[in-house]
């Protein structure tokens, strides 16, 4: 047990057992270790003791317990269950007149001004004479209340604060309201300060200061040029594409060559072994049509190739027939020799 005030009576500290055994019979299963004692005079003393109740955190039961300045022993006076320190409570009240904010009025609401509204202040009424109320009108009476000085204010520093120089817009903005076209000044003392923004595209319908600003200003101006100031253009040109049939090219040229040192070799060895003309004829012949049918496959592939490919694949296109005439041409070359054979032959016999 401890004590929180040392003036407390000994006979009143010595009532904490009595406390706990009265909170006891209240609640049974909801007291706690004994927090402490508390003088509440010179009779009187209150125990205070943890709560255990779920939903109860950090609330603490609290036992008054008095005695007499004579008295032996104490008595219990009453009880009660109170937030301590750390208790979760429930918010202040505050009054339905003090919770409304600005933005709650819906369409249909009614919302009166407070007595004696320091805003506002009496102002000029119409006493039937045609000239004054003409001329009160003119300079702004002619209604029963009108902005009092701290209205004024109150409402100034409101707008300074919402649409003012301070803002993060105005201190990014090209220029101010008051030099912009889209600014219309209000009547009054409060001209020289504020405006009304007409621009939809900034602050529109609202009441700037003179000094604010946005982007929509109406002197800005579109840039010149074109692309990205801060950034240079991507090159297309830098990196070269190199199409698969460039890359077979050198492939194709050594094996129409190979063909064609293989055609230029039998119609030698046909010479030397004295075959007869038409066997020679029909070797020749045999070699062109392959060269034929080769060079038929490679211009059909060609033309089959995708169009986004561009001159590059038209080029590869070019090369491939022409290596095909070139094996063609071989063969042709080779067979007025294979004609020539059987002359020689017989010749000779």
């Amino acid at each position: 047990m401890s004590v929180s005030e040392p003036e407390v009576r000994p006979v009143l500290v010595d009532a904490a057992d009595l406390a706990r055994r009265a909170l006891l019979e209240l609640e049974p299963s909801g007291v706690g270790d004994h927090l402490g004692v508390t003088a509440e005079g010179e009779t009187a003393a209150t125990h205070r003791f943890e709560s255990t109740l779920p939903g109860y955190r950090g609330w603490q039961w609290a036992v008054v317990v008095a005695a007499p300045p004579d008295a032996e022993h104490a008595t219990v006076s009453e009880s009660a269950l109170l937030p301590g320190p750390d208790a979760l409570v429930a918010p202040e009240f505050i009054p339905w007149e003090q919770r409304i904010r600005p933005g709650d009025l819906a369409p249909g609401d009614l919302l009166a001004p407070p007595a004696d509204d320091p805003r506002l202040v009496p102002g000029y009424v119409a006493n039937g004479d045609p000239e004054v109320d003409e001329l009160a009108l003119e300079v702004g009476l002619g209604r029963p209340k009108v902005l009092s000085p701290e209205g004024r204010a109150e409402a100034a520093e409101r707008w300074y604060t919402e649409h003012g120089p301070d803002t993060d817009m105005a201190r990014a903005a090209p220029g101010v309201c008051g030099t912009c076209g889209f600014y219309l000044p209000l009547a009054g003392a409060l001209r020289v300060a504020f405006g009304v923004c007409a621009n939809a595209m900034g602050a529109d319908g609202r009441v700037v200061h003179v000094e604010y600003g946005c982007g929509a200003h109406s002197d800005v101006e579109l840039p010149t040029g074109s692309g990205s100031p801060r950034y240079e253009a991507y090159d297309d040109a830098a990196v070269d594409i190199v199409p698969p049939e460039e890359l077979r090219k050198p492939e194709l040229r050594k094996s129409a060559e190979a063909r064609a040192a293989a055609a230029g070799e039998d119609v030698a060895g046909e010479d030397v072994a004295g075959e007869d003309a038409t066997g020679g004829g029909t070797g020749a012949q045999a070699e062109q049509e392959r060269a034929e049918q080769e060079r038929v496959e490679t211009t059909t592939a060609a033309v089959d190739e995708p169009r986004s490919s561009g001159a590059a694949s038209d080029g590869a296109a070019a090369d491939a027939v022409a290596a095909a005439e070139d094996v063609a041409d071989d063969a042709s070359t080779a067979e007025p020799a294979a004609e020539d054979a059987p002359e020689s032959s017989s010749a000779l016999s």
